[in-house]
């Protein structure tokens, strides 16, 4: 067997805990009801809140039994919130394994992996926090989104390429097997001719998804993005031109159409033969989409060579790019393409 990949963890936020728990021994006690903090501090995350275990440990007769996948071969050995106070806790979730840094850049010495974790960031600090173990040629994975613009993940890149450290970044859209099951059904109504997508939100940490989301189950290749604002919902409209192996009209996505339970999104396709709506992610199926990413880490730790979905990632900073210049401009804007 292989030893153990030490991963080092930059932000102990809720993606940071959500994917340390699915890799790591931990307290299932602590991590449901974490120690209280002074009450500027108590919600600063919301796994502090119950906000992972909730979807972690369903089995309402085992309260102790993890029903989320766990992912083996992997050890969290050091970790690094902006908060000391945060990644001190979380090293006690952790069952007092991993080491509290003093500094970012200490958590990509002598460790395989650097796992940079964002959930509700823009990503534009990442550059900043990833190039330390990237210039040290350490294998690296940057939660969505890669970076805050394109601008920004063309050096993420050129670093990797520099340094010969693997990158990769992924969505757990991208991998959920429900997004599997989606695109594979899409056949029901003969070719597809539109499509749209739920969003909770228009900021980036939400789009980003929905965006991964489209481009899996649509396929890549948007040259244009158009944006509406209305004063109770956003559209994101993204064109794929007159491919004719894409919806000839297009996907919307729609932001902030019901007041969801949990981060739920819908995605629905339209073709002459009918229409087709399901359901793509909810909070509790979401560890079987995040199970997968780390399987695919594990692989690139070991082949030196991140997945080809990671490529997805790259082309959607890029949609990104063009909904805040579409936004902005009031009209609509060609997606840059990205270097290879």
């Amino acid at each position: 067997m292989n030893p153990p990949i030490h991963v080092g963890l930059i932000r102990c936020d809720t993606h940071g805990m959500w994917y340390g728990a699915q890799m790591q021994d931990h307290d299932a006690q602590l991590l449901e009801r974490p120690v209280t903090f002074a009450e500027d501090k108590q919600d600063k995350y919301s796994w502090m809140t119950r906000g992972v275990h909730y979807f972690f440990y369903t089995h309402y007769s085992a309260p102790r039994r993890m029903t989320a996948p766990r992912v083996d071969g992997m050890k969290i050995v050091k970790l690094w919130d902006e908060d000391r106070s945060v990644a001190e806790l979380a090293a006690r979730v952790f069952l007092g394994q991993p080491q509290v840094c003093d500094a970012p850049e200490e958590v990509s010495d002598d460790v395989d992996l650097v796992f940079l974790a964002d959930c509700n960031g823009d990503g534009s600090d990442h550059l900043q926090l990833a190039a330390p173990g990237l210039q040290k040629g350490v294998a690296t994975f940057v939660d969505k989104p890669l970076a805050h613009c394109l601008g920004d993940a063309q050096k993420l890149l050129d670093l990797s390429q520099h340094h010969n450290a693997p990158l990769m970044s992924l969505s757990m859209l991208q991998t959920n097997p429900a997004t599997a099951r989606i695109a594979s059904r899409l056949e029901e109504v003969g070719a597809v001719q539109f499509g749209t997508i739920t969003c909770a939100s228009i900021v980036p940490a939400a789009l980003v998804h929905a965006i991964c989301l489209a481009q899996h189950v649509f396929g890549t290749g948007i040259q244009r993005v158009s944006c509406l604002h209305t004063p109770r919902h956003d559209v994101v409209h993204l064109d794929y031109g007159r491919r004719p192996d894409r919806p000839e009209h297009g996907v919307a996505i729609h932001v902030g159409v019901a007041n969801f339970r949990f981060t739920e999104m819908f995605v629905n396709a339209y073709g002459a033969e009918g229409a087709l709506q399901a359901k793509a992610l909810d909070d509790f199926n979401a560890s079987e989409g995040s199970a997968v990413v780390l399987e695919h880490i594990k692989q690139m730790v070991h082949t030196r060579q991140p997945h080809p979905l990671s490529g997805e990632m790259i082309t959607a900073i890029a949609v990104m790019d063009a909904v805040r210049q579409a936004a902005a401009a009031g009209q609509p804007t060609t997606v840059e393409e990205p270097q290879r």
